[in-house]
């Protein structure tokens, strides 16, 4: 079979990269759970393979990681960022469906020859953002209205292609949500996180936490753990079932 040919598509395969055990799937595997579908990982944490061919995958989810694009291995010996890259090109010369969470987001845009910012704000919890006019316009987005609260664990931000549309922006960084082209998107904020990562966020960072209390967009965990993340990861659920539907329709 051809690397552009797509899989006959009767249960989705979607196909995790995790670059640490407490940056989990969250809500992206309550929603393949919920569908039938099928779920593979590379645990780069444990040393695990990244897919050798974007056939055996119809969705890729490149998730986050306290690493950045510029991460060597010799910083972080299982993270190769450049390995990533390439898995992400031949996902998109696939015609394959790609979603970026946080670092995940930054290595699609380096990927496409973007390279990744510093946010202007750290941001930690549950804060708004707020859908552009192309973010308005786009029928993946319709049902976010004109702002979502949504969950958020970051410094950093993707860098954008001459291409590529802001869906979406907070008022501590102004790339949220990115469209890259109609199958591959960047999500900056955390829209699959539900209590059980935030828990696990919470355990991984808890140090740094204490450290972050005059930050404006910085919550601590008392306030973490109130959120509710139940209406964001619903509104995940119905674009993701939009983006496979364009996924299969192409």
């Amino acid at each position: 079979m051809p690397e552009t040919s797509k899989n006959e598509v009767k249960t989705l395969k979607v196909h995790f990269v995790m670059h640490e055990s407490f940056e989990a799937p969250g809500a992206f595997e309550g929603w393949v759970k919920a569908r039938g579908y099928q779920a593979t990982y590379s645990r780069v944490y444990l040393y695990e393979a990244l897919p050798a061919t974007a056939e055996l995958f119809d969705l890729l989810v490149v998730l986050g990681g306290p690493q950045d694009p510029a991460t060597t291995l010799e910083q972080c010996p299982h993270f190769n960022a450049l390995a990533e890259r390439e898995l992400i090109n031949k996902a998109i010369s696939a015609q394959r469906a790609v979603i970026g969470v946080c670092l995940g987001s930054q290595l699609i845009g380096e990927a496409l020859g973007a390279a990744f910012d510093h946010s202007p704000e750290k941001e930690i919890g549950k804060f708004p953002i707020h859908l552009t006019p192309d973010g308005l316009a786009n029928q993946k987005f319709s049902h976010f209205g004109e702002t979502l609260e949504v969950g958020h664990w970051h410094n950093d931000m993707p860098g954008l292609t001459k291409d590529a549309k802001i869906i979406a922006r907070s008022e501590g960084c102004p790339r949220q949500i990115v469209e890259y082209s109609s199958l591959v998107y960047g999500f900056q904020c955390h829209m699959e996180l539900n209590q059980d990562v935030v828990e696990l966020l919470i355990q991984a960072s808890e140090a740094e936490l204490i450290t972050l209390t005059d930050r404006r967009f910085v919550q601590q965990p008392t306030a973490l753990r109130a959120n509710d993340y139940d209406e964001m990861n619903q509104k995940l659920f119905v674009f993701l079932d939009k983006l496979v539907a364009d996924y299969q329709a192409e």
